[in-house]
């Protein structure tokens, strides 16, 4: 009786301990970290109050002079309102509560800002909690994908009341024209201009329908700032306030409401918003690895799904500023009369290569499918394929066609199934005279900054280009290896798709980066017009002839070609040589230059030949790969990691220019193992791999794209010394390859590592 009793009790405290394990389980929403390098913020950067890649991004702005470190700065404590919009090169909407008396009824509109308390405040995705200390106010901020919701608590005996400031700097650019007008006791509409930028060439008309749930006194407009102050009946309970808004008219931002956001449970769309964003970062599962490393992925994943944001209707409504004129136009609807994707306002897919063509690909392809459709109705409207797009227009943002492997790669991968002649036909236009390709950065109304005349005639982009200056970014040499590369990838399209004589044109033309390789110098090195090196040249020397980088780290920028790039620097000994010498004299700076994308024009720092912080050579330690040694991958690759991303603080995470989940869509890969060195753009891709830091890693398959059920990854004896891959295997059989091609990974399978602290190559 007493060893039943013992048993028993022993039982009990095994399910007990079970429980426990359940209750504290951790999903992969609650091991984001939003606060992540929020310290260096760009005005798209910071988020909290959104859905995954929802047109309402609303969230606190501590800032709102520029769109460089402006919206939330976690070290300024002082909020100047909640905003709506944090979109690349888009704002919008900025709204605060506040208290009135006798003391600050005339200064409130220009003295209105309050400090708040980090200790006090609460963050995750999908959600916001502030409180403003200057009014005794809460505030708790969450949205649908188009509507947001505001909840304020309220001192008693104090009026309350709302500031639209719909006038004024906001971010990127300049509120214009706010109009507020009171429909009713519960219900306002407005619109505002959001004013063109250096970047966005036209401005952008927002319209907005608000709710409450409580009835408003009265509306004040101030005939200096242009805002309005909306006081609002004493509210005997928390104030609810509904948002909606869309490029397009007011009934569609009211429709957006009724869509989207019909009742006024506060909790229940925070739950659904958490739900929403745990299924996408559900996607991939990791065990093992240290709890911060966990939580660092989970915030990389959920970056990757961050910066890029719709810009139509749930009718399906949206704003088209291509042409000369302004129209509203209308995506193609579904049988049951919905949308059959999303209208995208997105930055350059400059560096997409390395980033989400492989994480969206394989993981997200919806995703993927939907930004290709939408390129394509740009493409429809205004005749070409944006390579970043903002408020429904072009904005030549960055340079070449950075669109063309990003599509490329969805068909490849088979993601896209239909329109493959017609999106062709529409990425050669790009580059071709006439397209996108010969725009340098942000020329608008010319077309000779990106010197694709010469790129055509010499086989190189001039540096300097002749005729003078047009837009940004007008460095030759990086412009001729862009130029190579993504013809490159157009080569590939004609190949499937039978068009040889154009196959042959591309092909070429993708060989002339070699035109620039300086083989007494060993390094990329810019030519003028007339085919003489620039004098005194270094190949250190930041951005003379290279974009957001130097010479040494954009030789490497041949993602096509590696082994005809190592062929010109005397084969691959003496290319992993200088590879593996750059890399070892980067580690001492952390493999970035500096901790933002400011501090790379410092002295120091922009002499760094290797810089994980941006985009031009985020590749290069899977170069290695290419050189028959895939030791150094492994090794650099995890040294990368650990110096580079796995900080997890206000004052780190990207250490230079995130741009809208680059940054954090690198990071996964390189923790998960996988990289396309190519971008994924030649028939059946391959997935080159590299050194996970986890046990496991699972990938669960979207079965409308892809047959298999899940990719697990396993890891034997890994750890942070056992960073090497000892032996391969694939279904449980012995792969010698390091890479598995896109149709093995869609129908699932195990891959599995036994890891050692030994390199086999020594």
């Amino acid at each position: 009786m007493a060893i039943l009793s013992l048993t028993f009790f022993i039982s009990c405290k095994i399910d007990s301990k079970k429980k426990d394990k359940e209750v504290v389980e951790v999903s992969p929403v609650d091991k984001v970290y939003p606060h992540l390098d929020s310290e260096n913020s760009r005005w798209f950067f910071f988020s909290s109050a959104s859905r995954p890649f929802g047109m309402v991004n609303l969230s606190p702005d501590t800032e709102v002079d520029g769109a460089w470190g402006s919206g939330y700065r976690y070290k300024v404590d002082t909020i100047h309102g909640f905003s709506h919009i944090h979109a690349w090169q888009l704002s919008g909407l900025s709204v605060l509560p506040v208290t009135i008396s006798d003391k600050n009824q005339t200064s409130i509109f220009k003295d209105f800002k309050s400090k708040f308390n980090h200790e006090t405040e609460k963050v995750a995705p999908g959600y916001h909690y502030v409180e403003l200390e200057r009014y005794g106010i809460s505030a708790e901020l969450t949205s649908t994908k188009r509507v947001g919701l505001h909840k304020y608590e309220f001192p008693k005996n104090k009026t309350a009341a709302i500031l639209f400031n719909l006038n004024g700097m906001l971010g990127p650019n300049a509120n214009l024209e706010g109009l507020l007008t009171k429909i009713s006791d519960n219900n306002l509409t407005g619109e505002l201009v959001l004013e063109k930028t250096r970047r966005r060439p036209k401005a952008t008309k927002l319209y907005f329908n608000i709710e409450l749930n409580t009835n408003i006194n009265s509306i004040d407009k101030d005939s200096e700032t242009g805002n309005y102050l909306a006081t609002l009946v004493k509210p005997n309970k928390p104030v609810l306030m509904k948002v909606g808004i869309s490029y397009t008219s007011i009934e569609n931002a009211k429709n957006n409401i009724s869509s989207e956001l019909s009742h006024w449970e506060f909790d229940e769309i925070v739950s659904d918003s958490k739900t929403e964003w745990n299924t996408m970062l559900s996607k991939i599962e990791v065990k093992g690895g240290t709890e911060k490393a966990q939580r660092r992925f989970y915030t990389d994943l959920w970056h990757a799904l961050q910066g890029r944001r719709i810009i139509s209707d749930v009718n399906g409504a949206y704003p088209d500023n291509t042409g000369e004129h302004f129209r509203i136009g209308q995506i193609p609807l579904d049988e049951t009369g919905k949308p059959i994707f999303n209208h995208y306002n997105s930055d350059s897919f400059w560096g997409a290569q390395w980033t989400i063509n492989t994480l969206w690909g394989l993981v997200y392809p919806e995703i993927m499918d939907e930004f290709v459709q939408s390129l394509l109705q740009y493409y429809k409207d205004g005749g070409l394929i944006p390579r970043g797009p903002s408020g429904g227009n072009y904005t030549y943002v960055m340079t070449g066609s950075s669109s063309t492997p990003f599509v490329v790669s969805a068909i490849q991968k088979g993601i896209i199934k239909d329109n493959h002649e017609e999106l062709y036909q529409a990425l050669k236009k790009n580059h071709m005279p006439g397209g996108i390709m010969e725009k340098s950065g942000y020329e608008h109304n010319t077309a000779l900054g990106g010197g694709l005349k010469y790129y055509i005639k010499d086989g190189y982009v001039p540096y300097p280009i002749p005729e003078g200056r047009f837009g940004l970014h007008q460095s030759g040499a990086s412009l001729t290896m862009e130029y190579a590369y993504q013809d490159w990838t157009l080569a590939q399209l004609a190949k499937k798709l039978g068009h040889t004589r154009d196959y042959d044109y591309f092909i070429k033309r993708s060989n002339n980066y070699a035109n620039i390789f300086d083989k007494e110098i060993g390094w990329m090195h810019p030519k003028d017009v007339n085919g003489k090196w620039s004098d005194n040249f270094s190949p250190y020397e930041h951005e003379h002839g290279f974009i957001e980088s130097n010479g040494a780290q954009s030789t490497w920028f041949v993602p096509h070609d590696l082994k005809g790039l190592a062929e010109l620097m005397g084969g691959k000994e003496k290319a992993v040589e200088k590879l593996n010498y750059q890399f070892e004299t980067a580690e001492k700076l952390g493999f970035t230059a500096g901790n933002s994308h400011s501090q790379e024009l410092h002295p120091e720092y922009r002499e760094i030949p290797i810089n994980y912080g941006n985009q031009p050579s985020m590749q290069t330690a899977f170069i290695f790969n290419h050189l028959d040694r895939p030791d150094l991958t492994q090794y650099w690759s995890r040294k990368v990691i650990e110096k580079a991303y796995s900080g997890l603080s206000t004052s780190t995470g990207y250490n230079g220019d995130e741009d809208q989940g680059l940054m954090g869509s690198l990071a996964v890969l390189l923790k998960t193992g996988l990289f396309q060195m190519n971008g994924g753009t030649e028939e059946n891709p391959n997935y080159e791999i590299g050194s996970p830091i986890f046990d496991q890693v699972t990938i669960h398959l979207n079965n409308d794209y892809y047959p298999g059920d899940k990719i697990q990854i396993k890891t034997v004896n890994n750890s942070d010394e056992n960073i090497y891959i000892n032996k391969i295997k694939w279904q449980n059989n012995p792969h010698e390859m390091f890479y598995l091609n896109h149709n093995q990974l869609i129908n699932g399978g195990t891959l599995e590592l036994e890891m050692t602290s030994k390199n086999p190559r020594k």
